[in-house]
């Protein structure tokens, strides 16, 4: 809302600097407000888990490839690793970074066979020994076991 007010504005008026002002503190007022999410989420984590399994992904190049845009950009995925990434070593826990080109969707968790072809909009994942799951879930336990097998080794 106050966007628009300000492009209402005439520019270089004393109106337009007065709303430029609002409109910057609402923007840091998000910006806030997001860090502060974050940085609740990562300590409860941090708090509860001795090993936090995550997946090295390019942000970067997710947003440039598959058609998400600065979306994917603007969730703070990456601020979230680091701010995680430094809580779980004051308090002598590990974090684990799965490598980005380990075939956690594409795997079955339950036998193991590797999916040839899976399409973005296949949102459940079925396997020939007769698994079928949430892709997202399916993807997270090839990640955990990823982590463990990197952990003991």
């Amino acid at each position: 809302r106050e966007q628009r007010k300000l492009s209402r504005c005439v520019r270089g008026s004393h109106n337009y600097e007065l709303q430029k002002k609002k409109v910057a503190r609402c923007h840091e007022k998000i910006r806030n407000q997001r860090r502060d999410h974050l940085h609740k989420l990562s300590r409860k984590i941090a708090d509860s888990y001795d090993a936090v399994a995550v997946e090295d992904i390019d942000m970067k190049a997710m947003g440039q490839c598959l058609h998400f845009g600065k979306s994917v950009q603007d969730n703070g995925y990456g601020l979230f690793r680091k701010m995680l990434d430094y809580k779980l070593a004051w308090q002598g826990k590990k974090m684990v970074k799965v490598d980005r080109f380990f075939p956690s969707s594409k795997k079955c968790c339950k036998c193991g066979r590797i999916k040839k072809e899976l399409k973005l909009s296949e949102r459940v994942y079925h396997c020939e020994c007769g698994n079928e799951m949430d892709r997202d879930h399916n993807a997270a336990i090839n990640i955990r076991e990823e982590a463990r097998r990197m952990l003991t080794a």
